[in-house]
């Protein structure tokens, strides 16, 4: 079976602490464009999707490469919701209305922009060697 690979960057647009914070300047660019600028370098990732609720970060997403096939709603994109909930609702709409189902998803998280594509690497060794479909990496 062909692998496809999904990277999901979780981008909600209503950060109370710090307000549009996936669009905040690191080093000269937005955390968001670094994170597709990583996934969309990476040989093994086929498919680069932002889960978001905001207009305006779906459109840069969408300048930068990453597809952006609908909104999050309003529900998931609370201080309150769960980011796992919103990735769940993401995978169930893409499988129902794409008949789209990724081998592994792989979560870059746009407040990790110091990682490295080496980082990438040791969560697909990871996932071969455990047998996972899914990594997440946390610090």
């Amino acid at each position: 079976m062909k692998e496809k690979v999904l990277a999901i960057i979780p981008a909600r647009g209503g950060s109370k602490r710090i307000p549009n914070k996936n669009l905040r300047d690191f080093c000269g660019k937005p955390l968001l464009v670094r994170a597709i600028e990583q996934a969309k370098a990476h040989p093994r990732i086929t498919r680069v999707i932002a889960d978001t609720d905001s207009e305006e970060i779906a459109n840069i997403a969408k300048k930068c490469g990453a597809e952006v096939p609908f909104l999050r709603p309003k529900e998931l994109a609370t201080d309150t919701a769960q980011a796992t909930d919103a990735i769940l609702h993401l995978l169930e709409r893409l499988k129902k209305e794409e008949d789209y189902e990724p081998t592994h998803i792989l979560i870059l998280q746009t407040t990790s922009p110091l990682r490295e594509p080496r980082d990438i690497d040791a969560c697909f060794e990871l996932m071969e060697k455990t047998g996972a479909s899914s990594v997440l990496t946390v610090a």
